[in-house]
């Protein structure tokens, strides 16, 4: 049998060591440590960023990720995504309430008390996280259903407990829209740490152990750099269609741009309005109920019968009344999904009502001044012999626009006429105008 030769040999074992050792060095974290935060109402979408957060400092083999936490609180789905995110997280995560100023309500002070460290800023506030439900007859209020105040309950008091803080205070959160600020919380060891910035912060942590479920590390965090993460264009994408005004404001402009192109089809209307609310929907990500449909499709079908019914008012008021009570519909009036501070709420429903209201009051009017256009009688003895500007190609097979006094009109001519030639009316049929071309013209 043939030995193999005893340099490749040599060689293979000295490679094969090599990439074994660069294995092991590609695994042992670095001393940065990445930061994300999350700013604002907590959506889909800052779910999505703190688990690319979380990818990112996987990759990057970073000590710990941070965090920077500053929200009136969100939608209960996400905050549960990213609490899963923080609790199988192998990197220690760590929650800082910044920057002075800034509150970690609701949502945020789930959180917050699911990380691995809790950490507050100077003059923060943390609490009122009781859920709160919406009806546009009785207005916002906190959830008192004793199933879902008990079940949030148990769970942040369960994460409390996860990592030594205060059960007590984690239950009044939910139960009496308990509020602390930093130097409450930090009496009552609700968190870990105040500090007053990240250097502070990374100073105080040095040294510290924290557990995740894969185990106890240290940190040795004292002037180390960080790293701030950069959300994915999917994400900021996401993030810029989640925000709940946003979201609600390209649904409203969707749903009267389809009333507005019915009323005045052939400009396109009805398709952007299509775009607009799938991307509203998409944005809003509520719950959208039955009664809500029912309202919005009555009344766009009163404002479709407004169109093709003499006079004006009663249709078009009826319609447009069910239009702003189905939008307003469409805010979820299930508590238990929204955990968010009670003026945030106030605030954002003040807000979609008076979007609701101007839109609907624009909508009508445009609506109104097409049907006064269409329905006045046209006087065929000043059209004949007028001059116009065309604007589409025209023949005998091809209907288009011509300018007549800065007002579009379809004519029709049996003659090839080309956009930017000047075209006399020779008749009109219905609401075409018949044109031919006027050649000795200036």
């Amino acid at each position: 049998m043939k030995r193999g030769n005893p340099l490749i040999i040599l060689f293979l074992l000295i490679l094969s060591l090599s990439l074994s050792i660069s294995s092991i060095d590609a695994r042992e974290p670095n001393s940065s440590i990445l930061v994300t935060k999350i700013d604002g109402a907590i959506t889909p979408a800052t779910a999505e960023n703190i688990d690319e957060a979380i990818k990112a400092g996987d990759r990057l083999n970073v000590q710990a990720i941070v965090i920077l936490l500053n929200t009136p609180g969100g939608q209960l789905d996400a905050t549960f995504k990213i609490i899963d995110f923080i609790e199988a997280s192998e990197i220690p995560v760590i929650s800082f309430v910044y920057p002075s100023g800034a509150k970690a309500w609701s949502a945020g002070t789930f959180i917050l008390l699911s990380s691995h460290v809790a950490v507050m800023a100077s003059h923060t506030i943390i609490g009122s996280a009781q859920p709160v439900s919406y009806s546009p007859i009785e207005g916002s209020k906190p959830i008192e259903d004793a199933k879902i105040v008990n079940a949030l309950s148990a769970f942040i008091v369960e994460r409390a407990r996860m990592h030594g803080r205060n059960v007590t205070c984690a239950r009044l959160f939910v139960e009496k829209n308990l509020n602390l600020n930093n130097d409450d919380a930090l009496r009552f060891k609700v968190i870990d740490i105040e500090a007053s910035n990240l250097d502070v912060l990374f100073e105080k942590l040095d040294g510290t152990k924290v557990k995740t479920i894969y185990g106890e590390s240290s940190l040795t965090s004292k002037g180390t750099s960080y790293i701030e993460h950069a959300p994915s264009l999917k994400v900021t994408f996401l993030a810029f269609i989640s925000d709940p005004i946003l979201a609600f404001l390209l649904f409203s402009i969707g749903l009267y741009a389809i009333i507005f192109g019915l009323a005045s089809p052939g400009y396109g209307a009805e398709v952007v309005g299509i775009i607009a609310i799938i991307i509203g929907l998409i944005g809003l990500g509520f719950s959208i109920n039955f009664a809500s449909i029912l309202l919005i499709g009555l009344g766009m079908l009163l404002m479709i019968a407004e169109a093709y019914s003499p006079g004006f008012g009663l249709f078009g008021g009826a319609g447009l009344l069910c239009l702003i009570i189905g939008s307003l519909f469409i805010i979820p009036i299930e508590g238990a999904k929204w955990l968010i501070s009670l003026e945030w709420y106030n605030y954002f429903m003040s807000i979609i009502l008076g979007i609701a209201s101007i839109l609907g009051a624009f909508t009508l009017f445009m609506v109104y001044k097409i049907l006064q256009a269409r329905r006045r009688k046209p006087v065929i003895g000043k059209l004949i012999g007028e001059v116009v500007e065309v604007i589409d190609k025209i023949n005998s097979n091809n209907v288009g626009y011509v300018r007549y006094k800065g007002e579009y009109w379809k004519a029709k001519s049996e003659e090839r006429l080309e956009p930017g030639m000047k075209a006399i009316i020779k008749n009109k049929e219905g609401s075409i105008l018949v044109v031919e071309s006027k050649k000795d013209l200036d």
